[in-house]
């Protein structure tokens, strides 16, 4: 690593430091004052979900999502979230947003809305796959939300580094290749960030009102489910995992085995998913009877990414043009922040990442993906609990020695990383984690129990009331009518770009679907 880092910190390559893009996705359901999921349609004074690039719906109709572009600049990122937010509340009086990950209180199934984005056969196929995920998995696990967070190293970093290892190959191989070792360091390591970020220990009991089987402990008068040394339960069985899926082993050792694998999920029938019907007499209740309908569906903590051509399917993208950027998904939103996340938790992730991609990382084996996914359990249900062991291929230690060592390990980013800014924000961002190494009352989960027990309230209450508070930070702010004016006039033109690919539909819906998945038909296998 040490060597990579080098590459990095000359006095002509500090600008490369300077130069990570990063791009932020937050998820938020749509709330009434009372806590209750919005019924309301998506607002139009928001635009399109379908073509509008900042603000836009996941699964349900109520779950917004913000985007930011790729920024190489935090404060300017995080600018960006704050303005999206002031908007959205400006045009929803009568709503707010939820502060939480693990979602309000919830009705039955049926009382979740599916995200609807138009009548053209992109639009009908995105709705599609959601009623697929909501008939395989339930709705209710769909309403769950997340930070998502971008990641990529600027071009000429590629440039440098593929001419100091001797130009192997093409570029775009190394590249790929490159992005490849950080994602299973990374799933390596992710344990590290649900420890330190996890910020859903504790759930409403509606999210579990069908389920006896949880596992989890009732707080106070049982309106709400916990786990006592929890740290993010949206990471949990209970959350973004799929029983179905347990047995997909997905290969991060080439871009060629996972395309492959992913691939064959989506491909091949699964007899779980046989009685759901997949365009039979006109009637679409899935896209397909696979194991995964498209690439999406497959949860995982991080993901290869490449920006898609219309129609495109991300594998074809990743075949063709190598991977772009990775997208980091195991990161909950955290209440206690009024856009979900904030400049210091910013200045770790890039450091980890970073640390990720530099430090060597051999291929995985199957037994290594075992320990990889008993770690993450461990930390996900019991992170703070004291002496907690976790296994590496080396044998077990103790989860706080082998954080203690990895932070260690980071000191030289986050050194690199300040000379290059000329601060001391990257170290101090590394302490605020240590601190929380040596003293677990100071993460987020052990804080949202804290507040729940001094405040007598039940988690719903608590999150309610960050709303509240949230809701209030952006509507007494002055509105800026320049900012104002940019996003209504972005609403308008991606509701007239929806109209433009509604009108441009020359094909059947079914064809449009063959289409599609004809390009896994055709990709390379390895």
């Amino acid at each position: 690593m040490q060597k990579q880092l080098e590459s990095l910190t000359g006095s002509q390559q500090t600008s490369l430091l300077c130069s990570i893009g990063r791009g932020i996705e937050k998820e938020s359901l749509r709330i009434t004052p009372d806590g209750a999921l919005a019924q309301t349609p998506h607002p139009r004074a928001l635009g399109s979900a379908l073509t509008h690039g900042s603000i836009t719906t996941d699964y349900s109709e109520a779950l917004l999502e913000f985007i930011t572009p790729v920024d190489t600049g935090i404060y300017s990122s995080l600018k960006t979230l704050e303005d999206i937010h002031q908007y959205v509340y400006n045009q929803m009086p009568e709503e707010m947003l939820w502060c939480a990950s693990m979602p309000c209180f919830l009705g039955e199934d049926k009382d979740i809305p599916v995200a609807k984005y138009g009548s053209s056969n992109v639009a009908r196929m995105k709705t599609v796959y959601r009623y697929g995920l909501g008939h395989r998995y339930g709705r209710v696990m769909q309403t769950i939300a997340g930070i998502h967070y971008n990641f990529s190293m600027p071009q000429a970093y590629w440039d440098q580094a593929w001419a100091e290892a001797g130009q192997p190959g093409e570029l775009q191989d190394y590249i790929s290749e490159r992005y490849l070792g950080l994602i299973r360091n990374f799933r390596r390591y992710s344990w590290l960030l649900i420890y330190l970020f996890g910020a859903s220990p504790a759930i409403c009991g509606s999210f579990l009102r069908n389920h006896d089987q949880h596992g989890l402990e009732p707080f106070g008068d049982g309106h709400s489910l916990y786990l006592p040394h929890g740290t993010a339960l949206r990471m949990s069985d209970l959350g973004y995992n799929s029983n179905a899926q347990k047995g997909l082993r997905i290969c991060y050792n080439s871009l060629a085995n996972y395309v492959e694998t992913l691939r064959a999920a989506i491909m091949q029938p699964h007899p779980d998913y046989a009685h759901l019907s997949s365009g039979e007499s006109g009637e679409y209740q899935q896209l397909n009877d696979s194991l995964l309908q498209i690439e999406n569906e497959f949860y995982s903590p991080i993901r290869p990414k490449r920006v898609t051509l219309s129609g495109e399917t991300p594998l074809h993208a990743l075949t063709e043009n190598g991977i772009e950027y990775i997208e980091v998904r195991c990161v909950d939103v955290n209440p206690f922040s009024p856009v979900g996340i904030d400049a210091e938790q910013i200045r770790f992730l890039d450091t980890f990442l970073l640390y990720c991609l530099l430090e060597e990382s051999p291929a995985c084996t199957e037994q290594e993906q075992d320990c990889m996914a008993a770690n993450m359990n461990a930390v996900v249900n019991r992170g703070r609990e004291p002496g907690l062991e976790l296994s590496s291929c080396n044998g077990s230690s103790l989860m706080s020695d082998w954080a203690n060592s990895l932070l260690s390990d980071m000191q030289d980013i986050s050194k690199a990383l300040d000379n290059a800014h000329q601060s001391k924000a990257y170290g101090e961002s590394l302490q605020v984690q240590s601190a929380k190494i040596a003293d677990s009352e100071l993460t987020p989960s052990a804080r949202v129990l804290r507040e729940m027990r001094e405040q007598g309230k039940p988690f719903f209450r608590l999150a309610l009331s960050y709303s509240q508070l949230w809701a209030d930070h952006f509507r007494q702010q002055p509105a800026d009518a320049e900012k104002t004016a940019h996003y209504a006039a972005e609403a308008e033109l991606s509701l007239t770009a929806q109209q433009a690919v509604e009108a441009a539909d020359e094909v059947s819906f079914e064809q449009y679907l063959a289409n599609f998945y004809g390009q896994y038909e055709t990709l390379p296998k390895p």
